[in-house]
């Protein structure tokens, strides 16, 4: 048979298919998000998300030495304080937990780049995103809070600011609070496109941020929506976001898809706590093999046009980049 085309061609052996390979991916787009607990000498491991661990402000080096040592220089940090109330206080206090980390890596790791999550849920006694007026979410007064909050994070040192509470306007509210603050250099990550989703659960449990009544669906997202999407990012980029992030990842690839090409901002991709813990109890139970499920669902959202993926398995990520399984 006489074939001119003949894909196979550029499948022949390993440095022809690298060769023309189609999506590329460096360790310099993994973000490793972390989870901060007020306390000391804090290094626990977290039930629900095998592998992931929770560190007290002067124990975070450990964790900090492991992401560089693979190459990984981005962390995303949430803080868990000791305490909580009704308005979320400790959110912005100077000595705060996320706080107080921001400090000891800029000191240990100036290599770093340092991002912190801004909401509420993990500071409220109700575990809401937000300060409450009758059982709702007030969202405007709720922006006051989360720019303070901001403002107190890039004083401690932080290089970026992620807000992920869905509040409207909260894009805003934050920069003109760090402009004002004098910080007009610092970027802002937004959680523009994020989802009321069943993937949460892990991560609201290593946290401690369930909600103790109602849920959260009248400001995250409903998922059968994708314009909305369109027009969550458009506004954030209107109020002076920097990066566009759609959380979930592997459920939402289409959202990706869309969002990047409406849009010229960079776009993270958060793989979340469920994604994670999905792939770790299937392969705990032998079912699976999971550094070749990693690869692939990693690869499959870099593929859909994500320039960024916020992920527990960043620094599996990193190692497989090195080894040349992907990349």
């Amino acid at each position: 048979m006489e074939l001119t085309m003949r894909p196979r061609r550029l499948r022949t052996n390993q440095v022809m298919r690298e060769l023309v390979r189609e999506t590329r991916i460096a360790k310099s787009s993994l973000i490793y998000p972390v989870f901060i607990r007020e306390g000391k000498n804090i290094i626990e491991d977290i039930p629900t998300m095998a592998g992931q661990k929770r560190y007290s402000p002067d124990t975070l080096q450990k964790c900090a030495e492991e992401a560089c040592n693979v190459g990984v220089k981005n962390l995303l940090l949430f803080g868990i304080p000791e305490h909580k109330d009704e308005v979320g206080s400790s959110a912005y206090a100077e000595d705060g937990a996320l706080q107080q980390a921001v400090i000891n890596l800029k000191k240990e790791f100036p290599e770093l780049n340092i991002i912190t999550d801004v909401c509420l849920c993990e500071y409220t006694s109700h575990g809401h995103c937000g300060i409450l007026k009758n059982k709702n979410v007030d969202n405007d007064k709720t922006l006051e809070v989360l720019a303070k909050v901001a403002v107190s994070h890039v004083q401690a040192g932080a290089d970026m600011v992620a807000p992920s509470d869905m509040m409207d306007g909260r894009v805003g509210a934050i920069r003109q609070a760090l402009d004002k603050n004098g910080f007009a250099d610092k970027a802002i990550m937004s959680y523009a496109v994020k989802y009321a989703s069943s993937f949460y659960g892990p991560f609201r449990d290593a946290a401690g941020c369930a909600p103790s009544f109602g849920d959260r669906k009248t400001y995250q997202m409903d998922y059968h929506n994708i314009r909305e999407a369109l027009k969550e990012a458009e506004l954030d980029i209107l109020e002076g976001a920097d990066i566009l992030m759609v959380k979930p990842a592997l459920s939402y690839l289409d959202v990706i898809s869309e969002v990047k090409q409406s849009f010229n901002l960079p776009v993270a991709a958060y793989s979340v706590s469920g994604e994670y813990a999905m792939i770790k109890a299937a392969a705990q139970a032998g079912l699976i093999d999971e550094k070749g499920i990693v690869a692939e669902t990693a690869v499959s959202m870099y593929r859909a046009g994500a320039d960024i993926i916020i992920t527990y398995y960043a620094l599996e990520i990193a190692k497989m980049i090195d080894e040349g399984r992907i990349g």
